[in-house]
């Protein structure tokens, strides 16, 4: 499917959402939407591998309103059970036949007063029996007993039918295919950032942005202009939002291209948008795993052990964390792993405290890559210490500084931070393409052109007048480890040189020009008796 029909699709479902949320805001709306686009790419997966294990025993139906799977347990009820343990094998969960898009999308057709339960019921059993692994809360910011869907029972049944409806007429001519599904999930997900404001900023990361942090982390770490990893065996990321940012790592390295991936999410309503995500885009349930939990106060267990030996590390770290966030340091958390050796960001701005608890957990060969607001690049006090010894540690490998109103959260400007625990260059480079982009109303983009040169600069660490330049540690020890990018590549155009014996001789001439001409003019008026122009 070309990139064309996939925006048609986004666009198609973009609409449906407007035109049917009626007085319910849109981050309400997008649960529900989300949800019901999830369930039909789990019906499709589901019902595409029983097609192709059951082959000519798959029943064949003639119309719309008989559902394959629901005829096959009638007939075979005491096969039911083998099949069941056979399907979890292949595709990792299964679905019952009554739960399945196509009878959920037949209830609402036939305006059926049983919808909801049934969708109450569904999204338990997916919930707690479909996967091997249960997937507890995944739809537990969906209320099915909203008043905002209707008054009553048979209003809100009336409404859930109207907007099954109009979601299975609109994607009934698009295919099925995982990727399509996937990619108007994430279609949907940006279109729902776009009007969510500074709260857009808590799940998405911008897809242009996220590709170049990576392919930065899935290039060779030593020596990136190697060319790509064959194989990232984690990858990392403490702040995920819905997961955008890790499927771009995934869909840079190729579906077998990442033994497993990792993050973690504050926020409920955005952990259920990251685990839907993930298993939306064929990430199955033993391929990834997602953490509800607090990043700084690092309550995930996988990531407590203090034993170097026994520690998690990961092979990629990529973060777009909250832009200076304020935070409550304790103490206690001076003491902690992960910042005793740097410090504690301050209380007004926990930037570093993120990037010193992803960081902590890279490999040594690996890369981290990290979304920063520019402060954290000159800001003072406990940042400015932080910076230092960061920097006197060779982990500071790169910074990127990126044009203004990227984000849907912010109009400021961003940077990239690149950082390893081994790197080959003793240098940093800094890359200055804050002047390239592409402009728009309320957001700038970057194009394939922009995120192309970026990435090569980084890869091939080019130096180019006004764009990018590889900075000795001495030089930046001189300006008291300041990294603002101006500093070092400035995009100011260089001053026109003046010659002032060309421009003392032109106003020479350019003055016996004007005398010239007010005594050829003083000549005419002398004929004519007019007083003459001094």
């Amino acid at each position: 499917m070309s990139n064309e029909e996939k925006n048609r699709l986004g666009k198609i479902l973009w609409d449906i959402a407007n035109e049917l949320r009626g007085a319910m805001n849109a981050d309400d709306f997008r649960d529900y939407m989300l949800s019901f686009l999830f369930l039909r790419y789990l019906s499709d997966n589901y019902e595409n591998a029983v097609k192709r294990e059951l082959g000519s025993d798959y029943p064949k139906v003639e119309d719309d309103n008989t559902i394959p799977l629901e005829v096959w347990y009638e007939n075979n009820s005491q096969d039911i059970e083998f099949f069941e343990d056979m399907m979890r094998k292949k595709v990792h969960y299964i679905i019952k036949p009554n739960y399945l898009w196509g009878s959920i999308a037949k209830l609402a057709r036939t305006q059926n007063p049983e919808l909801l339960k049934t969708l109450e019921s569904a999204f338990k059993y997916i919930e707690n029996e479909s996967f091997s692994t249960a997937f507890d809360g995944l739809f537990s910011e969906i209320n099915l007993s909203s008043e905002k869907l209707g008054k009553d029972y048979t209003k809100r049944n009336e409404k859930l039918c109207k907007i099954i409806t109009k979601i299975a007429e609109g994607i009934s001519e698009f295919s099925n295919d995982s990727d399509v599904l996937g990619d108007a999930y994430e279609y949907l997900i940006g279109e729902f950032a776009a009007g969510g404001g500074k709260k857009a900023g808590e799940f998405y990361t911008p897809q242009k942005v996220s590709t170049i942090l990576s392919r930065i982390v899935s290039l060779d770490s030593q020596d990136p202009s190697t060319g790509k990893k064959q194989k990232l065996n984690s990858v990392f990321d403490p702040t995920c939002g819905s997961g955008s940012l890790l499927l771009n790592v995934r869909k840079q390295m190729g579906k077998h291209g990442i033994g497993k991936i990792y993050g973690q999410e504050k926020n409920i309503t955005t952990y259920n948008l990251a685990r839907m995500n993930m298993l939306l885009h064929g990430v199955k349930d033993n391929e990834f795993e997602i953490h509800h939990g607090d990043s700084l106060a690092n309550d995930w267990e996988l990531l407590s052990e203090e034993n170097p030996a026994k520690k998690i590390h990961f092979d990629a770290v990529v973060a777009n964390p909250p832009f200076s966030l304020r935070w409550a340091p304790s103490d206690e958390l001076a003491k902690d792993f992960r910042f005793k050796n740097h410090g504690l960001a301050p209380k007004s701005a926990a930037d570093f405290a993120f990037l010193l608890h992803g960081f902590h957990f890279l490999d040594k060969e690996g890369t981290m890559a990290i979304i920063l607001p520019h402060g954290v690049l000159f800001r003072g006090g406990a940042e400015a210490k932080i910076r230092k010894k960061l920097l006197q540690d060779e982990r500071i490998d790169t910074v990127i500084g990126l044009p203004p109103k990227l984000f849907f959260s912010t109009g400021i400007p961003v940077c990239i931070l690149v950082l390893k625990k081994c790197k080959k260059s003793d240098d940093v480079l800094f890359i200055n393409a804050s002047e390239h982009f592409d402009k728009g109303k309320r957001q700038n983009h970057l194009n394939d052109e922009h995120i192309d040169k970026i990435v090569e600069t980084y890869q091939y660490r080019k130096d180019e007048e006004r764009y990018s330049r590889a900075v000795s540690l001495e030089e930046i020890e001189k300006n008291d480890f300041n990294l603002n990018i101006s500093r070092y590549v400035s995009t100011a155009e260089p001053e026109e040189v003046i010659d002032l014996d060309e421009v003392n001789n032109a106003l020479k001439k350019a003055q016996g020009d004007i005398e010239k001409f007010i005594d050829e003019h003083n000549a005419y008026l002398k004929e004519l008796g007019v007083d003459l122009l001094v």
